[in-house]
């Protein structure tokens, strides 16, 4: 702070005083210096945006229940890969594998297939190192067959060409940008062909003149000639999104119940749990994408089986509503109306606030184009422009993410924790009229 001070003094950027002003500030200054110098980087958000599953943001928050098991299994020992009954080595699968066999076999008992018994779950560091184990595992040296209209690009300038190329497979493209058949696929196949993969277009949409063979006439393909089918889902729902009006996103288990061979998606984003990359599909094939070498480099840790575990049991009993993602989700319009109503309350007159219609996304690269209605806090002020007021609540401890459009600071309170709306309240209060 000293070096700083002197600086300014030596360049004139200080007059007599402003060096009086800010020696007098000394204090203050070197100790916000020390607490940003000595403090965590990383730390928490408020959420204003209203987008559920913000990459940015860290997508999905864990529940507490699942914050509860991770505490319970990171400070002290666990048997993560250890058999308490034969009292030998274990495997750190079975804490999660056996959660989606209950799942599957709830649904087997819906009459949905496949049965549990055909099938195995396991678990890697994010949702690309699925993709890559999978199609090193499955299609190294030999053809992959992919749409044109599947070769997708996800966050952070990551494309499925470049992993498949990782992976050893041959990148065999069929079909148009926005019409691909299945006998595209067909007139492709060779000696060579070892996988036929769906990429789910999580994060865009195509619409107009398009076509796209059903999930079910791929699988019919495979199963003719002999090739395996994997679907690179993305996002992973194991809640039925129609409650929330949400109709075009697929699921692992109804892959399944259609014959996909092997599904890969996220942990972090429709199913509301941890970063993880989550392989499911018919057990001797996810038996030979756990034997290769890359899974040792590819495996999470303790903590993560944890969240997940504590988040698969909360579908188990049907809790959805304890999964922070789902319920925001779920809360109704008017809940978000009255709340924003009570901030304005609070607040006072010293900003110009109204409650106005708006929607808010799911996101995470999740359900492109879909969207759920809300009510936005819209926030102004004479004497400061949307762009300050929006820096304003970012420099607030806690920072307050909102976003801006048309000269307007807009909040949405779907994505901001209930126990939160009094820190917005206070973070208002400091933006000048």
């Amino acid at each position: 702070m000293l070096d700083r001070l002197r600086g300014d003094i030596a360049s004139g950027t200080l007059d007599e005083t402003g060096v009086d002003l800010t020696l007098n500030g000394l204090p203050e200054a070197i100790d916000r210096e020390l607490r940003r110098a000595l403090g965590y980087s990383l730390r928490p958000v408020i959420n204003a945006t209203g987008v559920i599953l913000h990459t940015n943001l860290g997508r999905a928050p864990l529940a507490d229940f699942a914050l509860d098991h991770v505490r319970e299994a990171a400070s002290t020992y666990s048997n993560l890969e250890f058999d308490v009954a034969s009292g030998e080595r274990g495997k750190r699968d079975v804490h999660v594998d056996r959660l989606f066999q209950k799942l599957i076999e709830t649904a087997a008992q819906d009459g949905i297939q496949p049965r549990p018994h055909t099938t195995s779950t396991i678990v890697v560091n994010n949702n690309a190192a699925a993709v890559l184990i999978a199609l090193n595992t499955l299609g190294e040296g030999g053809e992959v067959i992919v749409s044109r209209g599947e070769l997708v690009e996800i966050g952070g300038s990551f494309r499925i060409p470049d992993v498949m190329g990782k992976s050893g497979a041959v990148l065999r493209e069929v079909g148009t940008t926005n019409r691909t058949r299945i006998s595209d696929y067909e007139r492709a196949i060779n000696e060579r062909t070892r996988l036929l993969l769906r990429v789910h277009r999580s994060n865009f949409a195509i619409v107009g003149f398009t076509e796209q063979p059903s999930l079910a006439e791929l699988v019919a393909l495979g199963r003719e000639r002999g090739i395996p089918v994997m679907e690179d889902l993305g996002s992973g729902a194991l809640f039925d999104l129609r409650a929330v009006g949400v109709n075009s996103e697929p699921g692992p288990i109804e892959s399944l119940r259609e014959g996909v061979d092997v599904v890969t998606y996220s942990g972090d984003k429709l199913l509301g749990g941890p970063q993880a990359g989550i392989i499911s599909g018919r057990r001797e094939l996810v038996a030979r994408i756990r034997s290769n070498p890359l899974f040792r480099a590819l495996r999470v840790d303790k903590l993560t089986y944890a969240a997940l575990e504590a988040t698969l049991l909360a579908y188990i009993k049907q809790n959805h509503d304890s999964i922070p993602s789902l319920r925001m989700m779920r809360v109704p319009v008017e809940q978000i109306e009255c709340r924003a109503r009570a901030v304005i309350a609070q607040v006072g007159g010293s900003l110009t606030l109204e409650v106005i219609e708006g929607e808010s996304l799911i996101g995470g690269g999740s359900a492109p184009g879909a969207t759920l209605a809300t009510k936005l806090l819209a926030v102004s002020s004479e004497s400061s422009s949307a762009g300050l007021i929006a820096e304003r609540l970012r420099t607030f401890d806690p920072p307050v993410i909102a976003r801006v459009e048309d000269g307007r600071v807009l909040l949405d309170l779907r994505t901001v924790f209930p126990e939160q709306d009094e820190a917005i309240v206070r973070a208002l209060r400091t933006i000048p009229a």
